[in-house]
């Protein structure tokens, strides 16, 4: 199975702080290229694409210039950047202006379950989110299951926009809680713009005891609403070590969605984020 995916993270803590890195001291070291090639060793993994990691925001500039030359390099899959970004600043143009034109840039992503909940309402981070259509940008949108409504609402808002809704909108694995996600998944599922990546569940699960089935629900559910053609596969890496190797994480979903068949496996895996995120 030939893999594009749509979710890896890199951090390099000499170049660039992340200050919510210190509350996980397991993951408070760099994650460069090389050991993210070292996690995939005997994957196929055909390309990649970067999800910025909430670098802090002086140095969201130049994490995103760094990560554009290292995609523009021959010796890794990377193929496509989703920036950092700051939708509910006035500054948020300026900013885009300075990232824009390389081919690679693909989208831009605010994480928001961090954040309090009326900064995706404000009408300046909706018309900065409208604003990415017409510069060719999708917007990666990571958000708890209680603020499922409130990303509702901004879609509703940005009907030319491409979404990505990261982590299946990152339900509660771990308490096995699946209400009322999944009527809040349901109703933003009916937006023919929103899609969704299947990631992040296994971060989600109990780190010490999960089993390959807690995932399924949430995968069956998220693939119900969505249809084969807008779900995708995202690592998660390396957050997804906090309960599971890369490899245990393709395992698990692979199991989950064998009896769908190869080729909607194939959809999952590959050909709808080549779609979805233009890296053909």
């Amino acid at each position: 199975m030939k893999i594009v995916d749509t979710h890896q993270h890199l951090w390099d803590l000499d170049l660039f702080r992340y200050a919510w890195l210190e509350q996980l001291p397991v993951l408070n070291r760099s994650f460069r290229m090389n050991d993210y090639r070292d996690a995939t060793s005997g994957l196929a993994i055909e390309k990649s694409v970067h999800l910025e990691a909430d670098v802090d925001e002086p140095f969201m500039l130049e994490e995103t210039r760094h990560l554009l030359r290292l995609a523009d390099r021959p010796d890794n899959p990377l193929e496509g950047v989703v920036a950092c970004g700051r939708p509910e600043s006035n500054e948020f143009r300026t900013y885009l202006e300075e990232i824009l034109g390389h081919p690679k840039l693909k989208g831009i992503r605010r994480v928001l379950h961090t954040q309090h909940d009326d900064l995706s309402q404000s009408e300046t981070f909706i018309e900065n989110v409208h604003s990415l259509a017409g510069n060719g940008l999708s917007f990666d949108t990571c958000v708890l299951a209680r603020q499922l409504p409130l990303a509702i609402r901004f879609v509703s808002r940005c009907p030319d926009v491409t979404f990505i809704l990261d982590h299946c909108g990152v339900p509660q694995v771990r308490e096995k809680i699946l209400d009322p996600w999944r009527s809040d998944l349901r109703e933003i599922a009916n937006f023919p713009n929103v899609f969704c990546k299947i990631s992040g569940l296994i971060a989600y699960a109990d780190r010490h005891h999960w089993t390959a089935e807690d995932p399924r629900p949430y995968v069956d559910h998220a693939v119900e609403c969505f249809g084969w053609d807008r779900v995708m596969f995202g690592s998660d890496w390396p957050v997804c070590t906090l309960s599971a190797s890369y490899r245990q994480w393709v395992d698990v979903l692979l199991s989950l969605t064998r009896s769908a068949g190869e080729a909607n496996q194939k959809k999952l895996f590959h050909d709808n984020a080549i779609r979805v995120y233009r890296l053909a």
